[in-house]
């Protein structure tokens, strides 16, 4: 054997054992399945709690050199909406972007999520992840076997087709949706009748008249296109006394099996969503309110005096009734009052 066909058999089977090690890390990759029941897009467009979803997988993928991957299924296609932390608790979904407050029939405590006027800004929302109220619901979360990724919160307004609903006083007599008991509790306190439906029915329900005024989020709004019924829109790109937190969400038995490099890269990717979360929840506040406006109706900002006002009927409807469920919840919401004294 001639000295060049030697180099070139040394070469040969030196870069056997690299590929199988390749093969090796391939095989080993794990893929994780991310549910939501939102809208599903690309990662440059569509709704932006999808994009959010795709950008964190995008990104653990990267870091992980692909020993990471994940399945995406939007529009509650994996698991129904209300079924999703239920299921993340008994490690049967890996990861979901879901509404806090859907998981209050099972866990009280998470109903702070959408507490009314208790988040009036982004701000405020802000604060929550460091502050006594985060670490506290975080350890929460984490006793009932789920693990917050990233932090979401997202504003929201009314739209109404018969009078603006900007204070209280404008609540007498109007039929509205407010999106959770809690919501429903201040309300009915400020004179409103209260309507309890689905989302996906508050169209049908303003166009018949059956109802006046619905509360969502600014993203929702867009999708709805309840802009060709609303003659008015409480926007939430100054305030809101209606903030609901969305957050990425994992099972804390899944996160636990996985090695502690691929933990760290995890929590480190799903952080760093959260000022896209921000600017883009904000973009949609500022997009409903134009496309509202556009299609002729009027558009109406909070101001601090305006959200004083449904805090202190808040305070002694939903926030009192939340606070009595037990010892936790009374730890929260007095931590959670500490960052709007």
């Amino acid at each position: 054997m001639n000295r060049s066909r030697r180099r070139l058999l040394a070469g040969s089977l030196a870069f056997v054992p690299l590929a199988l090690a390749g093969m090796r890390a391939q095989a080993q990759a794990t893929t994780l399945k991310i549910s939501h029941q939102f809208p599903g897009g690309t990662i440059d467009s569509g709704d932006f709690r999808d994009r959010l979803v795709r950008k964190f997988a995008q990104e653990v993928e990267k870091r992980t050199s692909g020993s990471l991957k994940f399945d995406i299924y939007p529009n509650s296609s994996l698991v129904k909406v209300n079924s999703q932390f239920s299921a993340l608790r008994r490690g049967a979904l890996d990861l979901s972007l879901v509404p806090l407050s859907y998981a209050g029939g099972e866990v009280p405590e998470t109903n702070i999520g959408l507490l009314p006027a208790l988040v009036p800004s982004y701000d405020v929302g802000s604060k929550w992840k460091t502050a006594e109220v985060g670490k506290l619901l975080s350890q929460i979360l984490a006793e009932k076997g789920v693990i917050v990724v990233t932090w979401i919160w997202q504003a929201g307004g009314v739209a109404s087709r018969s009078k603006p609903l900007v204070s209280p006083d404008d609540a007498k007599g109007i039929k509205v949706r407010g999106g959770s008991r809690e919501m429903d509790m201040m309300l009915k306190a400020a004179g409103a009748s209260v309507i309890s439906l689905p989302s996906n029915e508050i169209y049908a329900a303003m166009q018949t008249g059956a109802m006046d005024a619905a509360m969502t989020s600014s993203t929702s709004f867009i999708s709805f296109k309840l802009e060709e019924i609303a003659k008015h829109l409480t926007s939430g790109r100054n305030k809101a006394y209606w903030f609901m937190f969305e957050p990425l969400l994992m099972s804390k038995e899944i996160f636990a099996k996985l090695p502690k490099a691929q933990q760290d890269i995890i929590m480190q990717a799903g952080a760093e969503q959260e000022k896209f979360a921000t600017d883009a929840a904000r973009a949609d506040d500022k997009i409903a309110a134009d496309i509202y406006a556009k299609a002729g109706a009027k558009v109406y900002d909070l101001d601090e005096p305006t959200v004083r006002k449904w805090q202190a009927i808040a305070r002694d409807t939903a926030w009192k009734d939340y606070g009595e469920r037990g010892e936790t919840s009374a730890a929260l919401l007095k931590a959670a009052q500490k960052l709007i004294a």
